[in-house]
């Protein structure tokens, strides 16, 4: 199992459950981001907190998941960034695009704060 999705009140929570989020995983990824968004869900939490590795294709999903909860007038919260994957969405300045927290709570209060 890639993924580990857990419905919340207010959102929907997706833990990565592997160590790289690359061409193999992204994919089925931006399935599951779809199918949510499809189910009317417009908040979702990302929780990296096991992925060590992330490529471009891991990014264009991270970005799927922002656009779709955007355009459902929604937020999307990146969580549990390991070392490498912080350096990539830096370096891609995705930090100035994405909410980013430390830890899935942290994600919680802004949706909490947020969410109409």
């Amino acid at each position: 199992m890639e993924f580990k999705i857990t419905k919340k009140e207010k959102y929907t929570l997706i833990e990565v459950q592997v160590d790289k989020l690359d061409s193999q995983i992204a994919p089925s990824l931006k399935s599951e981001l779809v199918l949510i968004s499809g189910n009317k869900e417009k908040n979702i939490v990302l929780d990296l907190n096991q992925c060590r590795y992330c490529d471009s294709s891991g990014l264009s999903a991270i970005l799927v998941a922002n656009r779709l909860c955007k355009n459902a007038s929604g937020i999307f919260v990146l969580t549990g960034l390991q070392t490498a994957v912080e350096r990539l969405v830096t370096i891609s300045q995705l930090d100035t695009v994405l909410n980013i927290t430390t830890t899935v709570e942290k994600a919680e209060d802004i949706i909490n704060k947020e969410a109409k």
